[in-house]
């Protein structure tokens, strides 16, 4: 018969995000949302209020999709201080061939939001994850297309916001809201198919010796 995946479990997904002014939590929402939507177990974690029950239930997801807001064109000092609290974990390999994605918010168009992002996918490669673009082209990049449109900003590597700094966190752009969404979404259906590939050819479980002398 022939294997479709109906027998593997939900896929596990973690949202793990840092929000400084909630607009960044409006958009982990929105992601833990698309991945719930494409049929995964999502939990949604603030990195400023982790306990050790936290920690352990990142060492048992599937997959992570890391958010936090562009400061001073990085990620936020809260989310970089739960990056290095990962250090054992990341010499030990605990969250190797899982798999990542991420997001940011910023109140500039750009905000050097891709710095954030290729931190996020840094981080995620030191942890040798398998990291997830974002999927999408650009949207509002033409005389017929508009700011409603998914990907507004054009971005790739993961998912992107602009918010202005006076707005509130109910005021991030539908669009920002519904391009995290779709993050979520094929983040989680791409964890998915990683999952049932694997009842066929189980991940590897260190790096392979390329180190080794020739015989």
């Amino acid at each position: 018969m022939p294997h479709n995946g109906t027998d593997i479990a939900a896929p596990t997904v973690a949202v793990v995000y840092h929000s400084g002014f909630g607009h960044t939590s409006t958009l982990a929402d929105a992601v833990a949302a698309g991945a719930g939507d494409a049929g995964a177990d999502v939990t949604v974690i603030h990195v400023e209020t982790m306990t050790e029950h936290d920690f352990d239930v990142l060492d048992n997801v599937d997959a992570m999709i890391f958010g936090s807001p562009t400061y001073m064109g990085n990620v936020s000092a809260g989310f970089q201080a739960f990056a290095e609290k990962t250090g054992r974990r990341c010499m030990e390999g605990r969250w190797r061939d899982k798999v990542a994605a991420g997001f940011t918010n910023s109140g500039a168009k750009s905000g050097d939001k891709l710095a954030t992002l290729n931190s996020l996918a840094i981080f995620a490669a030191q942890h040798h994850m398998h990291w997830v673009n974002l999927g999408l082209g650009a949207g509002w990049n033409s005389s017929a297309s508009s700011e409603h449109d998914l990907n507004r900003l054009g971005f790739w590597l993961g998912a992107a916001a602009a918010t202005d700094v006076d707005a509130g966190p109910d005021q991030v752009h539908p669009a920002d809201v519904q391009t995290c969404h779709h993050l979520g979404h094929r983040v989680a259906l791409v964890t998915r198919q990683l999952n049932i590939g694997r009842t066929f050819s189980p991940a590897a479980s260190a790096p392979a010796a390329w180190w080794a002398p020739a015989r």
